[in-house]
């Protein structure tokens, strides 16, 4: 992946192409899944499929006057700072607060970009387009929000409110969350194996701090290595990356403590009873922050744990 800063002012125009040709088919396929149901609201993502659309070819017509008529091929996966996008237009019947959550994120990454690229270009119609284009796309949230037949005009306080979730979601629970399920769950099988294999709560306990803290900074580097936050409004990458680790490390060492008993059989007991409070947990947020259906996070989440566990088990006693 290249990083946003290295980027040339031919790819900043052919990333936007990109970006326009993607977000223009997203409004269609949300248009074409709404229609049936909410004609009002399928309308308004028809006009703002048709935006994107002139977006699309006032930057055709600037890149060929540059730069001719070969485009390459370059995506929002080949640069760092893109948020990976859940195709929830494809899911039918396709639910509008879904809608109007993608179409706010993917309006806001787009005016992101487009700010960001405005700043670096040198030449002047490039950067007037670029400021253009960023006038366009802060119009779609207003847009998107004119759904009156179907959705209330949401106040101003309940919108700055959405905002600072939304930016919570991103900065605290995103990464907190992938970490704790990281801890909780991968540290299930060396943890539970050495227990097996040596029937030494100490033993375990080691083998168990290691792994969490292991674990812990992997993690913690792997999410502030991910992307630098300038596009995606995700925040400081190091932030993200210390509440992951801690949170990757705590998921590890909370089955491990319990193994500083030097009773084997209460220290595995009470590890495993911790495991089910730990699997809660991770249920509880995901139902809470990230709007899962409480069974199915549940579900999830116990699959995950007993694959694990069970694969520890099988090591720890063979």
């Amino acid at each position: 992946m290249k990083n946003f800063n290295t980027l040339s002012e031919r790819e900043i125009l052919v990333l936007a192409i990109s970006l326009e040709e993607e977000d223009e088919r997203v409004y269609a396929d949300f248009a074409e899944g709404l229609k049936q149901d909410l004609p009002a609201s399928a309308s308004v993502f028809g006009a703002m499929r048709g935006d994107e659309s002139g977006h699309r070819r006032r930057l055709i017509e600037l890149y060929r006057q540059k730069f001719g008529e070969h485009i390459p091929l370059i995506r929002r996966q080949d640069v760092k700072g893109f948020v990976a996008r859940k195709p929830v237009w494809l899911v039918r019947p396709l639910g509008l607060e879904a809608v109007l959550r993608e179409a706010s994120a993917i309006e806001v990454e787009t005016r992101r970009f487009y700010e960001k690229a405005a700043m670096r270009t040198q030449d002047a119609r490039v950067r007037q387009l670029l400021d253009d284009l960023t006038q366009g796309e802060r119009t779609h949230q207003d847009r998107a929000q004119e759904l009156t037949e179907e959705r209330p005009r949401p106040k101003i306080k309940e919108d700055e409110d959405k905002a600072r979730r939304r930016l919570f979601v991103l900065q605290i629970v995103q990464p907190g969350l992938a970490g704790l399920m990281d801890g909780s769950v991968s540290t299930l099988a060396p943890v539970f194996a050495a227990a097996l294999a040596t029937r030494n709560s100490w033993d375990a306990f080691l083998v168990g701090l290691a792994a969490s803290l292991g674990a812990g900074i992997s993690m913690g580097f792997a999410e502030a290595l991910s992307d630098d936050g300038s596009l995606t409004g995700r925040g400081h990458p190091w932030a993200r990356g210390l509440v992951c680790g801690a949170m990757t490390a705590l998921g590890g060492v909370g089955h491990t403590l319990p193994f500083l008993i030097p009773r084997f059989h209460a220290a595995m007991t009470i590890a495993f009873l911790v495991v089910l409070v730990e699997l809660a947990v991770i249920t509880w947020i995901r139902h809470r922050y990230m709007e899962k259906p409480i069974m199915s996070a549940a579900t999830q989440a116990a699959l995950g744990g007993a694959l694990v566990f069970g694969t520890g088990a099988l090591i720890g006693s063979s």
